[in-house]
């Protein structure tokens, strides 16, 4: 009885240790994988705006009762809600959907916009091309370029909140770490923001 114990006990061990090393293989096979998005993207060039029409309602902007400390003009990205707001007084703020970096490329922090663009030409950092060597190394601005019809520029990063050829893609985890708006929605934006004007990103 003491030995078929032992045996028994003996056993549990080996599959116990041989289930933690084919975890540790999984593990360390998953390292290099690039995460998924939660919805497929629209290849550059191609011009998926119309379906803009076709999103919900509670997507356009709007303002919103929002309690906040921040002076007017203040950009408040929300990764985990997936919306941006522009902060209008100590209790108003002008709300937009958004996209926002999938799994692995979300990101928090402070800075100020440094750049605005109209029709902006997208030129994939280095970063992206490693991971994604199809992608174009240029693309002129206009209907189907990823970047949309407008750009903010976040500080010294390569992060921009941008418009987008692909707006089904709003409300999802999708992008390199760049906060994606409908066109029309990135139009409003771009009106009220200024150069120099702060960015907060809250990422949990």
């Amino acid at each position: 009885m003491h030995g078929s114990r032992c045996r028994s006990a003996l056993l549990w061990a080996m599959l116990a240790t041989m289930g933690l090393w084919h975890g540790a293989l999984a593990a360390t096979d998953n390292f290099d994988r690039i995460p998924e998005p939660t919805i497929n993207d629209a290849a550059p060039g191609i011009d998926n705006t119309a379906n803009a029409d076709s999103l919900p309602v509670e997507y356009r902007h709007h303002p919103v009762f929002y309690r906040s400390a921040y002076p007017a003009g203040t950009i408040i990205v929300n990764t985990a809600d997936r919306f941006l707001y522009l902060i209008m007084s100590g209790t108003t703020a002008m709300r937009y959907a958004i996209g926002v970096g999938r799994d692995g490329f979300q990101w928090g922090g402070t800075h100020r916009i440094t750049r605005k663009a109209e029709w902006p030409d997208w030129t994939p950092p280095s970063e992206m091309i490693v991971r994604q060597p199809y992608l174009p190394r240029f693309m002129a601005g206009g209907p189907g370029n990823p970047m949309g019809a407008r750009a903010l520029y976040i500080g010294t990063t390569v992060y921009r909140i941008h418009g987008t050829n692909a707006p089904e893609t709003i409300g999802h985890a999708v992008s390199s770490g760049c906060f994606r708006l409908v066109n029309g929605e990135i139009e409003d934006l771009y009106e009220r923001v200024s150069v120099g004007s702060a960015v907060i990103v809250q990422h949990q």
